[in-house]
């Protein structure tokens, strides 16, 4: 299929989505080669204008230009990381590349620079508002990020790095991937299931019969089972064995082992960085964010660690003692921690987890989520079971506005499958714009899609979440709504297109209000008697929410240092090695492991959003902490004034300001970061 005929580019279906259920898997490579085609002559009838370089037949082209690659990669993508298959992951290896080359050529074409540079040295002529000349600064630092100003040689050296850094990421996902998919560990009725809840063990049944053995329960190494099990089940030999399966990801030593792949991506973003002028990968990472420097970050980062080990040894004699207690007779392991926190936290705060879920079941989680969008921005999401979605477990909605207005599509895929990889994400298949494009149509409604992995309930039985669960999905929603509540002129400056250390700030923030009182009260409610959480239950919650807090801040921290740590020493032979004298140096807790450890660091190995940045979740909590402390200071978690100026200069403004200036809009001034440490428990 090689005609424009294909469903692939067709996004005439209700809500303008694509017909999802019509796009077969061998649709997406003829599609990409002519998307290719044509984004290349696009660019060339911009590099060839013979009109000199104005804002609008270069800047606003380049915009314009790509529509149908847009379309297929994001349909592309999507599959690739929900629903895969052997067809799908051999594309992807072969159309990283292809991308990464892709643009290449655009970013090394030098009459097109030659036309953008034009621009850029003369741009306080040109009478820009502010957002054009974002614009402008942005795709300007993007030219010379990506090798516009190197000579040919180190242009084609940079183009091959990059075309081999992509192959080599997608390499790395999927042996991840196949590491989660292939490991499961049955249990039987009986012994095995000591102490586990009921609904964590319908889980682990539901996926066992899906994978054929009815009648046993199975352990798998996707976040929504594995946590819980380690949390709650009393059997230490077989939290041994589920917690060194879930470490060793990517680092068993087979064909899905990522340690050469660590060494070569490393070493090539190395030469990367140097080829560009940068003293460290870290440096040119940082280069266009708020923290700007590694220093900065590490400056953050060892505050946060001091104090963080400093709890975390304090929680852990804690934990002893409950072992010694009970007649135990070994330390406190890495597989034993969560078990007894979970214990700990029972008798300190007179509940336990299992006790909770019953009040957090996904639907009304889900419709707290959208409740809380409700009050603070006035848009209503409307249930759409009649539209297709990419997946038979995707549901689809429609969004609309205080004034009744559709203003994007939200597309929920919340249940895990092997296809599926591990975490949560938001993406979006179409960013928000108002331009005029080639086909005629003038601007773009966003359309999101939130991804998860919480253990499908059998049949006719609720999905029900932890309160972490919960969490997470209020904060992949606040991702959502960054791109579905944008308002800008220009694609590159919607939504979620903002430094690394920025875009968790509206996800981060949106968790918030999952523990806002009224929130919990009008829809915690249990899934089999409609009654609402109990109010000493609900006290219990809120009072135990820094509890264990040492723990999360190291497990969080150590993998934020070690990121940094390989990109700014240089060349790792042994991946191994570096990472284990790493923590050595930083004196990582002996009964506490990374949270991603580097043959599983999806974040920073599979591609390289992340990559020297995953720091920015704890950069973007000094922003949230302090945001959400502008409510509370009003006394109203719905303060209109303070949801419209949010509203305003976060949710809506996109990468159309400098985030530093998009805060201080806000907030009248820069983050205070006790707030981000009195809500970890570390102050």
């Amino acid at each position: 299929m090689t005609s424009f005929a294909s469903p692939i580019f067709n996004w005439t279906g209700p809500l303008g989505l694509p017909a999802f259920e019509a796009i077969a898997d061998d649709d997406f490579k003829p599609a990409f080669e002519l998307a290719f085609k044509e984004h290349d002559s696009e660019i060339e009838a911009i590099a060839g204008n013979p009109e000199a370089a104005s804002f609008d037949n270069t800047l606003v082209a380049l915009e314009q230009a790509g529509d149908k690659l847009s379309k297929v990669a994001s349909i592309f993508w999507n599959r690739a990381g929900t629903d895969t298959n052997d067809a799908i992951q051999g594309l992807e290896r072969e159309i990283a590349p292809k991308m990464s080359r892709h643009y290449s050529r655009i970013a090394m074409n030098s009459a097109l620079f030659e036309r953008v540079d034009g621009l850029y040295a003369k741009r306080n002529d040109l009478g820009l508002t502010p957002e054009q000349d974002r614009l402008l600064e942005r795709v300007w630092k993007s030219f010379i990020k990506a090798g516009a100003g190197l000579d040919p040689e180190g242009q084609a050296r940079l183009a091959e790095i990059g075309e081999t850094l992509a192959g080599l990421g997608a390499q790395f996902g999927q042996n991840v991937l196949a590491d989660e998919r292939d490991w499961i560990l049955l249990l039987e009725e009986g012994q095995d299931l000591e102490s586990l809840p009921d609904d964590l063990r319908a889980a682990m049944a539901a996926v066992a019969a899906d994978r054929g053995h009815d009648g046993k329960f199975a352990v798998t190494l996707s976040r929504s089972i594995i946590e819980p099990f380690l949390s709650q089940s009393a059997r230490r030999d077989l939290r041994e064995r589920a917690f060194r399966a879930w470490t060793a990801r990517g680092a068993g030593g087979g064909k899905t082992d990522n340690a050469a792949l660590i060494a070569d991506i490393i070493t090539l973003r190395t030469e990367k960085a140097a080829l560009l002028g940068y003293d460290s990968y870290a440096d040119f990472k940082l280069d266009d964010t708020m923290a700007k420097t590694p220093g900065a970050v590490e400056a953050l980062l060892g505050d946060v660690w001091t104090r963080a080990v400093d709890r975390a040894a304090a929680d852990r004699e804690e934990l002893a003692g409950l072992i010694a207690k009970e007649g135990g007779n070994h330390d406190v392991a890495a597989w034993d921690w969560r078990y007894y926190a979970d214990k700990l936290k029972a008798q300190k705060f007179d509940f336990s987890e299992a006790e909770l879920k019953p009040y957090l079941s996904l639907d009304k989680m889900v419709d707290a989520c959208f409740d809380v969008a409700n009050r603070l921005f006035g848009i209503t999401m409307i249930a759409r079971p009649d539209i297709t979605g990419p997946h038979p477990d995707a549901k689809v909605f429609e969004v609309r506005d205080r004034n009744g207005n559709m203003i994007a599509a939200f597309i929920a895929d919340y249940f895990a499958r092997p296809s599926k990889r591990s975490g949560a994400w938001m993406s979006a298949l179409q960013s928000q714009h108002k331009i005029a494009m080639p086909d005629g149509s003038t601007g773009r409604t966003p359309i999101v899609v939130n991804v998860m992995n919480f253990s499908k309930p059998a049949a006719g039985k609720p999905a029900l979440l932890s309160l972490d669960d919960a969490r997470t999905l209020f904060h992949e929603f606040g991702h959502a709504l960054h791109g579905m509540l944008s308002d800008v002129t220009y694609p590159s400056l919607a939504g979620t297109s903002v430094s690394r250390d920025f875009v968790e700030l509206p996800s981060q923030l949106y968790e918030h209000w999952l523990t806002v009182p009224q929130i919990l009260q009008s829809h915690a409610r249990h899934y089999s008697t409609g009654e609402p959480i109990p109010q000493p239950l609900l006290d219990k919650v809120l009072a135990s929410r820094t509890f264990n807090a040492g723990f999360g801040a190291v497990e969080f921290t150590a993998s934020a240092l070690v990121d940094m740590a390989w990109h700014t020493g240089g060349d790792k032979g042994d991946p191994a090695a570096f990472e284990a004298e790493t923590l050595k140096k930083l004196g990582m807790p002996e009964a506490i492991v990374m949270r991603h450890a580097s043959p599983h660091f999806l974040h920073v190995f599979s591609g390289e959003g992340y990559s020297a940045g995953y720091y920015s979740y704890m950069w973007s909590e000094v922003l949230d902490a302090d945001a959400f402390a502008a409510f509370e200071e009003t006394g109203d978690p719905f303060d209109t004034a303070t949801a419209e100026k949010l509203y305003t200069h976060i949710y809506s403004a996109g990468g159309s300001r400098d985030p530093a200036e998009l805060y201080q809009a806000f907030r009248g001034r820069m983050p205070d970061p006790s707030a981000m440490l009195e809500k970890r428990g570390l102050a």
